[in-house]
């Protein structure tokens, strides 16, 4: 299976860190945060990773290089200045990613402790995504998505008022190409909208993570974030 990374945002809310340095190369517990990425995958055997790129992402190239490092074999996909939001840089990425197989995209601004290497397995044939989702973080209380048994949906107001939960997408998530063969490569397009229509087809399957997983998208979680990594 193959893996992908998103690291093509800006990181407003990081400036004035993100002003020279692009956020996945920010350093926590003592190595750039997206090398705990390519740690995890390497670990897990899932060699074949793609990054997608735009703000400072010259860097990124020259940080990583083609992987050999880590075990891994890198390729990546540049954007323009600006990103082309998360559908819009998977479906950017399928020549790379292939338009057969599943394969696992994650958020280059998080930290989580979720066991990649089940990735091949969790998504059954007649599902178009399996998503990972998460407790609610104090910065997100609302949610995204409920999930009823392995069945992940949308309309987060309908279910709420049903008692069912509701849950924070982490950013993990497996996808079929199908899922974004209607984005014109190279136009902006959101991933919430995709999934949505998804799950009105009872598509979308998920679980839920308990274990660790933080959204560094703040210098003050950033810095929590390195005391904590850089004390284990």
């Amino acid at each position: 299976m193959k893996s992908m990374i998103l690291a093509a945002g800006r990181g407003e809310r990081m400036r004035p860190l993100t002003d020279h340095t692009p956020k996945p190369l920010l350093p926590v517990g003592g190595k750039p945060l997206i090398v705990w990425h390519l740690e995890h995958l390497a670990k897990s055997g899932l060699r074949e990773v793609v990054i997608n790129h735009a703000h400072l992402g010259a860097q990124i190239e020259a940080a990583l290089g083609d992987g050999a490092r880590w075990g891994l074999s890198i390729r990546y996909s540049p954007e323009p200045e600006g990103a082309l939001e998360t559908a819009g840089g998977i479906a950017n990425a399928l020549p790379l990613l292939g338009n057969d197989e599943p394969f696992l995209v994650v958020n280059g601004d998080t930290y989580f402790d979720w066991d990649v290497g089940r990735a091949a397995n969790v998504l059954t044939p007649d599902n178009l995504a399996h998503l990972v989702l998460v407790p609610n973080p104090l910065q997100h209380p609302q949610g995204d998505f409920s999930l009823t048994g392995s069945l992940v949906g949308g309309d987060i107001n309908e279910t709420t008022s049903c008692g069912t939960q509701v849950f924070t997408f982490s950013g993990i998530g497996i996808y079929r190409p199908q899922l974004f063969m209607d984005i014109q490569r190279g136009q902006p397009a959101k991933l919430a909208p995709l999934l949505r229509a998804a799950m009105a087809k009872k598509s979308v399957s998920g679980e839920l993570h308990s274990g660790r997983w933080v959204d560094v998208g703040t210098p003050l979680r950033l810095a929590e974030l390195d005391r904590e990594l850089g004390s284990l």
